[in-house]
């Protein structure tokens, strides 16, 4: 029994680190853009520095009011620009399950959130880290570096159209343990974090 467990757990750590599913697809690489701030708009830059779940792809969503905005698809060593409104936001990801980060952002300024892979049951689950100004600008640029520039394609779009049904369910089944949370077990990328 022992050695049917160590086996199934190498099992699982191989799939976590490298993935088994398809080729990462529907976004498409651009030369790396260097963001300025926008007078009335706010940018969050989710970063996914890290080789771990290689080949699953996160989804990430803005929970505007009842909408599941599709913001991207971010695969390991990606980044992704979100021009968006200011204001109060409410992020998801998702993978095998969901998670979330709330934000408070301001206009004219740019905001980093990083894109962290967990071991889930049948493929990785992710989380969203914010990135405070005053304590993650070390790891930041060396995360920047890590990451090649993702942009949506067409492709994308209809992914997250096919994909509603699913997004809702894992959004319906999470959010509301998620809100349950102590407010300081709830990740938020604060109005001051913004560059």
């Amino acid at each position: 029994m022992k050695k049917l467990f160590v086996l199934f757990f190498l099992l699982g750590s191989v799939i976590f680190l490298f993935g088994c599913v398809e080729p990462v697809r529907h976004m498409q690489t651009i030369p790396d853009a260097s963001y300025e701030p926008i007078s009335d708009k706010a940018i969050v830059i989710f970063l996914r520095p890290q080789i771990l779940a290689l080949r699953i792809q996160s989804e990430i969503f803005d929970l505007v009011s009842q909408e599941n905005k599709f913001v991207g698809i971010v695969s390991a060593k990606e980044k992704l620009a979100y021009i968006t409104e200011p204001g109060n936001h409410l992020f998801m990801i998702t993978g095998e399950s969901a998670d979330f980060m709330k934000a408070d952002l301001q206009a004219n300024k740019i905001y980093y959130a990083r894109v962290v892979p967990r071991i889930g049951v049948h493929k990785a689950r992710f989380s969203l880290e914010p990135i405070h100004k005053d304590i993650e600008q070390q790891n930041l640029d060396s995360w920047k570096k890590a990451c090649k520039t993702v942009e949506n394609t067409k492709d994308s779009y209809k992914w997250a159209q096919r994909n509603a049904t699913n997004t809702q369910i894992k959004k319906g089944r999470y959010l509301p343990n998620w809100i349950k949370k102590p407010e300081n077990e709830q990740p938020f990328l604060k109005s001051e974090d913004g560059f």
